[in-house]
């Protein structure tokens, strides 16, 4: 099976489309279609902070629907569900766009009846996927290898929807995030996100293709098994201090 997998969208819906017809990609019946039966794979976060978040999940509910979707949560996706489900969260960091354009849905049966769909849609997710005989795995914010197969428990929720956190945080306020990537060994390819980039990221059988779309970067594709990455640029302006350097 050959996937083109698809880095954090942040509701950048018109990106999202721009780069499933650069793959040679088809609209058909609500959903993308690759001609040579390739499939879509996400690594998840499509919603917050972008424009049209909730044009984005309508399209993956689609594609859910039509037993088509390959999709990783990640820590956004998990916080909308907690918002759906009446948890109390902050609406902060990127959710209020998404709370916005989901209030702005009228009447209100149509909002009850898009938070369901939510619901449903999240609680059918694997926390991460394993793909290709398991030599392709597909995690929000990566994966260690020790972790890869055994049965789930918190601390693999936590690693795949945030990454190698430490507790500690960085001077802006974000989370201080180890680098797990340079210390992964394992046989099977990890693609992940989570953490914008200028460009994807290969280091020891990993990929990190969050090329940061929604702070003005690209929108970026890893296409597989032939591990070339594909990508568009921004419509968002760029924000520079979003984007991550590894010390490589």
């Amino acid at each position: 099976m050959s996937y083109d997998i698809i880095g954090d969208i942040h509701g950048c819906y018109d990106e999202l489309t721009a780069l499933l017809t650069k793959l040679g990609y088809q609209r058909n019946s609500g959903i993308f279609i690759h001609p040579q039966g390739r499939k879509l794979a996400f690594v998840g976060d499509a919603t917050d902070r972008g424009p049209q978040s909730l044009a984005v999940l309508n399209l993956l509910f689609a594609m859910q629907d039509a037993k088509q979707l390959f999709y990783s949560p990640g820590n956004h996706c998990n916080k909308l569900y907690r918002f759906f489900k009446g948890h109390q969260v902050h609406i902060t960091h990127g959710l209020e766009t998404t709370v916005n354009e989901f209030n702005l849905l009228h009447p209100k049966d149509k909002r009850e009846q898009f938070r369901k769909r939510y619901i449903k849609f999240y609680e059918a997710l694997p926390f991460y996927q394993q793909l290709d005989n398991g030599q392709l795995i597909i995690a929000h914010a990566g994966i260690r290898e020790d972790m890869i197969g055994r049965p789930l428990q918190k601390n693999i929720i936590v690693f795949v929807l945030y990454g190698d956190i430490s507790g500690q945080s960085l001077s802006d306020g974000r989370p201080l995030r180890k680098d797990w990537a340079k210390q992964y060994k394992g046989s099977s390819l990890v693609v992940y996100g989570h953490t914008p980039t200028k460009e994807a990221r290969f280091k020891n059988h990993t990929v990190n293709i969050d090329t940061g779309c929604v702070f003005g970067g690209k929108l970026t594709a890893l296409r597989y098994p032939q591990l070339e990455i594909v990508s568009v640029p921004s419509f968002q302006p760029y924000v520079k201090e979003k984007f991550h350097e590894f010390d490589d």
